[in-house]
């Protein structure tokens, strides 16, 4: 499976169906694992503005909810997209809850905490809005940290759509 790389993996939907990432080769991705109660929780607003920004240029944005940092993601599917459209405006595509660590991590987590490890080469994600920026390649990640604004990465972006 890694040797397709993330071009080879899929993952559910919150609203059913699949993701196949493959369907997104030659694009810019911004993959992100969220929480609905969480105190940055807040960057969903960030996040749709650069999607509404870019995706016409070749951005596309995903969000993983995941409950694996305090419990901030409790909620079932209906309740986790509810929350994000009522209060955040949230379009971009959100995946069924997954784990970003562990034994069960989706494999799309595997794949980027591999690509890119966190400070002192930690695989691990260390907390809710852990966002990771994929090259129109597929090859190249880069790691940024919850505190990490979305509108910070405007300048990554912009440098990875003019990218051929």
């Amino acid at each position: 499976m890694m040797e397709e790389g993330l071009y080879g993996l899929t993952v559910g939907r919150l609203n059913g169906g699949d993701i196949r990432f493959s369907d997104h080769a030659g694009s810019v991705l911004l993959l992100v694992n969220t929480a609905s109660e969480c105190g940055f929780t807040p960057q969903y607003a960030g996040l749709e503005k650069l999607w509404q920004t870019y995706r016409d240029r070749g951005l596309v944005v995903i969000g993983f909810p995941c409950n694996q940092f305090g419990g901030q993601e409790p909620g079932a599917a209906p309740e986790i997209g509810a929350f994000c459209e009522k209060n955040f405006g949230v379009t971009f595509a959100l995946t069924e809850k997954v784990d970003v660590n562990g034994p069960q991590a989706h494999p799309v987590f595997r794949f980027l905490t591999e690509a890119a490890p966190g400070l002192l080469g930690s695989k691990a994600v260390k907390w809710n809005f852990t966002k990771f920026l994929v090259d129109r390649s597929g090859s190249r990640v880069t790691r940024f940290a919850p505190t990490t604004k979305p509108e910070e990465l405007a300048p990554e972006i912009e440098a990875l759509l003019v990218q051929q």
